[in-house]
């Protein structure tokens, strides 16, 4: 069975930087497409960067040129780097995966696999 477990998150100013990791145990990440989404407290949980399996990526308008995510296959673990965080980035941040193809898809209703979240948190 598919486990989804996120580490990473935290507390920091504004400016600042986190990065996030997804270990994925039961399966290889690389045959899976993967994603990084967020909800923010009385939001919908959006996505944030997403990596299929043959390594394409496609990120949401307001990270893109600040977040990178990538994938070290000999760890099985996904990761998003997070730079120049805004206030705005608080959220919980969970990392996804669904079998197969997927498009790069941002959308929440394309993945099967879902980690509980890790919290981070930007101040001004």
């Amino acid at each position: 069975q598919l486990q989804v477990v996120e580490s990473g998150g935290g507390s920091v100013q504004a400016g600042g930087s986190l990065r996030l990791f997804c270990v994925v145990s039961g399966y290889k990440l690389s045959r899976y497409c993967m994603g990084w989404f967020r909800q923010a407290p009385g939001k919908e949980r959006e996505g944030v960067a997403s990596m299929d399996k043959w390594g394409d990526t496609r990120y949401e308008d307001s990270v893109k040129g600040r977040f990178t995510i990538s994938l070290d296959n000999a760890k099985n673990t996904l990761l998003l780097q997070m730079n120049s965080l805004k206030p705005e980035d608080t959220a919980m941040y969970y990392c996804a995966a669904t079998p197969g193809a997927c498009d790069t898809s941002l959308s929440t209703v394309d993945y099967t696999e879902w980690g509980q979240g890790t919290q981070v948190t930007v101040s001004s």
